[in-house]
């Protein structure tokens, strides 16, 4: 029964090897990054963290101080992200079974956690700024924030063509973010020094907060449904079932579970009831099952157990509607 198969009844589970998604749901590869990237990634950012440290002291920019405890978040959540990476592409294991697929949206879940904290922290540090209005130094805000533009600029382009994993988007968005920052702060300190205008400097602050909080909220929502085995966004369950149903000898599906692994990896569980037949007619009912969910729904991995009884009274999703008795 294709490349696993299972003991208890009619039962069958797929992974087909070499399996290449094709289809309209072909787009769940990924390109490939170097873990080494993630590396580099974070020795410029701790560099980058260092020089804004001492900018924002003398520059006494509450601005570009945040900017710098939202880069040093950066730092952990690259060797997160780094380590994901490398965890991910462990192979299964006797312990972890499906591999370690989800190690990336864990990672991006801590991260975003993590971020949500900090730019609630971020707003408080601007608030209190509003009230006390400190003097900054112009120059150094402006040069400080040209080289960190620079480092997070460059991260940002190294990951763009990763950005379909959930992992590195969560790394991409957030310093796509600094990069943004860094413009704003240049931005305004040009207009503190033209104006004196110093409440611009804590409002820059408080936009960094709103923008790290609106980025990671998205990412948190995401990581979490697929952690909580949520139905990948591009598929449904309604789909995969006439799908099923479309194949000679399945009468009716139910009990249909369809969830992500993580990394694009999507697995499939249901029950199909089909008509009595022989055991070989049966492996080429199973054979049809995994070879439609892989090929038109790139679902790597399916367990189908084929019933011929009635069914049971706590069924879940039917298809079509069992007529009545």
């Amino acid at each position: 029964m294709a490349a696993h198969s299972h003991d208890h009844g009619y039962a069958g589970h797929s992974n087909p090897p070499g399996h290449t998604h094709a289809g309209g749901h072909a787009g769940h590869s990924h390109p490939t990054l170097r873990p080494s990237v993630l590396g580099w990634a974070m020795a410029a950012t701790l560099g980058l963290v260092v020089a804004e440290v001492f900018g924002g002291i003398l520059g006494r920019s509450v601005a570009l101080l945040n900017d710098a405890v939202h880069n040093l978040s950066d730092v952990p959540a690259l060797g997160i992200s780094y380590l994901a990476m490398r965890w991910a592409q462990r192979p299964a294991d006797s312990e972890k079974t499906y591999g370690y697929h989800r190690a990336g949206t864990l990672a991006a879940f801590t991260n975003a956690f993590v971020l949500v904290l900090l730019s609630l922290w971020l707003g408080y540090e601007a608030f209190q700024r509003f009230r006390s209005p400190v003097a900054v130094v112009e120059s150094w805000m402006i040069w400080t924030s040209v080289g960190a533009l620079a480092v997070n600029g460059g991260i940002t382009l190294a990951l763009v063509k990763a950005r379909g994993d959930l992992n590195l988007r969560s790394i991409l968005v957030h310093n796509f973010g600094d990069a943004l920052s860094n413009i704003a702060i240049i931005a305004g300190a040009v207009i503190i020094h033209a104006t004196g205008a110093l409440w611009i400097d804590p409002l820059l602050g408080l936009a960094i907060g709103l923008l790290v909080l609106w980025s990671s909220i998205g990412i948190l929502r995401e990581s979490s449904h697929i952690l909580l085995e949520g139905r990948p966004p591009d598929l449904r369950v309604e789909d995969v079932a006439r799908a099923i149903l479309t194949i000679e000898g399945v009468q009716e599906v139910h009990d249909v579970h369809l969830w992500s692994l993580g990394g694009g990896h999507h697995a499939l569980s249901l029950h199909a009831r089909i008509p009595d037949m022989h055991l070989d007619e049966c492996e080429r009912l199973l054979a049809s099952i995994q070879r439609v969910a892989a090929k038109e729904f790139g679902v790597e991995h399916t367990t189908v157990q084929l019933e011929r009884a009635g069914l049971p009274a706590t069924s879940g999703y039917v298809m079509p509607v069992p007529a009545k008795k």
